[in-house]
């Protein structure tokens, strides 16, 4: 079973930066795709951003400018850089993983428990 592990949550004030890490560990023969989806109160989760083996990376179009991914796939590892925070970026932000298993190859997704980011106004 692949496990995540996710740190940086934490509460900032408005325009301040966290960043976010989550770290991949198990039975994978490939990390296809990393990122993060958040979720705030009473509101359904949604894609923040993610990043591929390849590098290539996708943002919502509210975070596009302020927040930057980055990856290290031979550590299986990614960072959620999050700059010029709002209070609107406050909610739970969890680490996704779309890896390729080793047993049979398949691909499988994984979600990390979640790590609380609130920011203040």
């Amino acid at each position: 079973q692949v496990q995540l592990v996710e740190s940086g949550g934490g509460l900032v004030q408005a325009g301040g930066s966290l960043t976010l890490s989550c770290a991949a560990s198990g039975p994978i023969f490939n990390i296809n795709t990393m990122g993060w989806y958040r979720q705030a109160p009473g509101k359904q989760r949604e894609l923040v951003a993610t990043i591929t083996d390849g590098g290539s990376t996708n943002y919502a179009d509210s975070v596009k400018g302020r927040f930057t991914i980055t990856g290290d796939s031979a550590k299986d590892t990614a960072w959620l850089h999050m700059n010029n925070l709002k209070p609107t970026d406050t909610g739970v932000y969890y680490c996704y993983v779309n890896s390729t298993a080793w047993a049979d190859l398949r691909d499988y997704d994984f979600w990390g428990q979640g790590t609380q980011v609130t920011v203040s106004s």
